[in-house]
């Protein structure tokens, strides 16, 4: 008689899971065969909050996410991509979350950031989405520069992940 701990096949389990990790890709299935290239230009500010480094932090964030993630191939100039993603800020809050049962000030206050956005297919010359809006937000304690930055972070991880999935998946 054999004693097979139970053990043996959890870690199995998570050798694979750790090991495959990272693994799976988005090819673009949804889109159709003729984007294999895409465009994405510098967002826009209009959100008036005057922080430069949010557009390019969008921007690039999103160009690696393609870049690494899908298939597509990114395309420098716009009018030679066949797909073209147009983005710009629209909002930026740094407002209050949560208050102080005692003193009824501010404890913890909230990034939110909004993006609208259109994806279009430049060879058949018509939109995949138009003016789709996308929202990242997280909270911070009140005076935590460093807690600020992370969840200004945060909130660009939130609307990249959101726009890279409706990109390749069309949802």
């Amino acid at each position: 008689m054999t004693d097979r701990s139970p053990a043996a096949p959890v870690a199995i389990f998570l050798f694979l899971l750790l090991t495959l990790q990272g693994c799976y890709t988005f090819t673009g299935a949804s889109l159709p065969p003729h984007v294999n290239t895409i465009a994405v230009p510098l967002f826009d500010d209009r959100s008036g909050a005057g922080i430069a480094q949010l557009t390019a932090e969008l921007t690039e964030q999103l160009i690696e996410k393609l870049e690494s993630q899908s298939s597509l191939d990114i395309e420098s100039e716009p009018g030679r991509a066949d797909a073209l993603v147009e983005a710009s800020i629209t909002s930026f809050t740094d407002e209050p979350s949560q208050l102080g049962s005692e003193t009824e000030r501010a404890v913890t206050n909230r990034i939110t950031i909004i993006v609208r956005a259109t994806f279009i297919d430049r060879v058949q010359n018509k939109p995949f989405f138009t003016r789709a809006v996308f929202t990242g937000f997280a909270d911070y304690d009140v005076g935590d520069f460093e807690g600020k930055d992370d969840a200004i972070d945060s909130s660009i991880d939130r609307i990249t992940d959101d726009l890279f999935n409706r990109i390749v998946s069309n949802w």
